[in-house]
């Protein structure tokens, strides 16, 4: 076979070189061009800002990027323009024989993918890698989409061999002369129009295989014990990493396989069965992000309330545990995994608000904010997604507080109000004596707002709610 110049275009899902099928592809190959397009879609900067935290991580990743392309030999050219245009008009200009890319489940990548296909034809090269098994592979005994996750992860790891990932290529051909003088430079955080931020998750593949190092060494071993307590560092912080392919997925099953760690390693490889649910259902299922998995909750009575969304988006709700959740995604666009799912279960069931209207705002601000993970949690949380919590249960954010915050270090953390109240009144101020409250420096409806809903009321006003229109009342409390 002669050798064939092969454009690379890297899409924000997989922003590494090591496990990068479409970089080993064209390597192999002949000529190599290393693309990233600043589509105005996620770069003008009006539509930026309102995503800073993901931006930034973005920025972050592509920097790191362009440095570990050039130390191989090669180059990142970065070109600006929506993506449907500009990569069918580069291939034809650079004469590219193909164009290689990493496949998205996402419905926004699958319809650009689809323009893009029409262009090129059989020059455009998809190949997997976002997740662990090409989507839509894993089927059940009659060939249908799972719908519940225990299932789905049995039949993964019954049928799914996950072959050992790639490594960095150890070097790569220069940029063709006649490629080398296009490109744009590189995005800023100052140049997309906001400022950076700090406390923002540091992005790019050096920085992500560290933390996959750290959590190795550090987490993994007590991982099933420890991650749910908001108090402690007992995650993996990987999701923006896997989000924007900064670790390939099958990296990261490896390297935690090959670690061991008992149950903690159990427990944590069957958060990466999740995330491969997710995504599959998603793919199978495209109308999730406008629609409900369940029919039945189609057209639910989600009630208008400006004044209790805007306590919940700001965390002034009188509830510690979800206030911190909010301020902690304000801050540096994380939250701990549980309390993501008691905030969003209390803006869904509490307060009855739409839990689309969560699901917009966690995805604006999160720095993992992944359009499939994002939706499988909010439908979880709010009772009517694929392999549900049941829909009535609802939780008590003041118990899930003292169960996984026992010392309220977390709340104490984002909630400093609250800071010098004793841990037995901490997720319960309201209920606190009030000399005890004046001697931490509280004054309830003025430093920290009384709770916006009791939870007796809200609980009971829900499952009316939802008994009316679901029609359900038999084997739920």
């Amino acid at each position: 076979m002669s050798p064939q110049r092969t454009v690379v275009w890297f899409r924000g899902k997989d922003l590494r070189i090591a496990d990068h099928a479409p970089l080993r592809d064209a390597a192999a190959s002949g000529e190599v061009i290393p693309l990233f397009v600043l589509d105005p879609h996620f770069f003008a900067p009006e539509r930026a800002r309102p995503l800073a935290h993901r931006m930034q991580y973005l920025v972050d990743a592509l920097h790191d990027l362009a440095a570990s392309l050039a130390a191989l030999g090669s180059r990142l050219v970065v070109v600006p323009g929506r993506s449907v245009d500009v990569v069918p008009a580069l291939a034809k200009r650079w004469r590219a024989d193909r164009v290689v890319a990493q496949r998205w489940t996402a419905p926004l990548g699958r319809a650009r993918d689809a323009k893009v296909s029409a262009a090129l034809g059989r020059r455009f090269v998809l190949h997997d890698g976002e997740t662990l098994a090409p989507p839509g592979s894993v089927r059940s005994g009659s060939g249908t989409p799972y719908r519940v996750f225990t299932p789905f992860a049995k039949a993964l790891r019954a049928t799914v061999t996950i072959p050992r990932p790639w490594p960095a290529p150890t070097s790569l051909p220069a940029v063709p002369d006649d490629v080398a003088a296009d490109g744009a430079a590189l995005p800023t955080c100052e140049t997309l129009g906001f400022a950076r931020n700090d406390r923002v998750l540091r992005g790019g593949e050096t920085a992500a295989e560290e933390r996959l190092r750290v959590f190795l060494r550090d987490g993994l071993g007590a991982y099933a014990t420890h991650r749910d307590r908001m108090d402690l560092a007992g995650t993996s912080r990987l999701s923006a990493d896997l989000k924007f392919g900064t670790l390939s997925p099958r990296r990261v099953w490896t390297a935690a396989s090959d670690a061991g760690g008992g149950t903690g390693l159990q427990s944590f490889l069957n958060e990466l069965c999740w995330r491969e649910f997710a995504h599959a259902t998603l793919w199978d299922h495209p109308e999730l992000l406008d629609e409900p998995f369940q029919p039945a909750w189609k057209g639910f009575p989600w009630r208008t309330d400006e004044a209790a969304w805007e306590a919940w988006v700001h965390g002034r709700t009188g509830y510690p545990v979800v206030d911190a959740a909010a301020r902690q995604l304000l801050a540096e666009g994380h939250i701990h995994n549980r309390a993501r799912m008691v905030a969003a279960s209390f803006l869904a069931k509490h307060l009855l608000l739409d839990f689309r209207r969560g699901e917009d705002h966690w995805l604006r601000h999160l720095t993992d904010g992944d359009w499939a993970q994002n939706d499988a949690g909010w439908q979880w949380s709010a009772g009517c997604g694929c392999d549900a919590q049941p829909w009535f249960r609802v939780f008590n954010p003041v118990a899930q507080g003292e169960r996984f915050d026992p010392d309220g270090a977390y709340v104490k953390r984002w909630v400093p109000e609250l800071a010098n109240v004793p841990s037995k009144w901490v997720h319960r101020p309201d209920e606190a004596p009030p000399l005890l409250l004046r001697s931490a420096g509280v004054r309830l409806g003025v430093d920290y707002p009384r709770p916006i809903v009791d939870h007796a009321m809200a609980r009971a006003r829900f499952l009316a709610t939802a008994r009316a229109h679901l029609g359900r009342g038999d084997g739920d409390p």
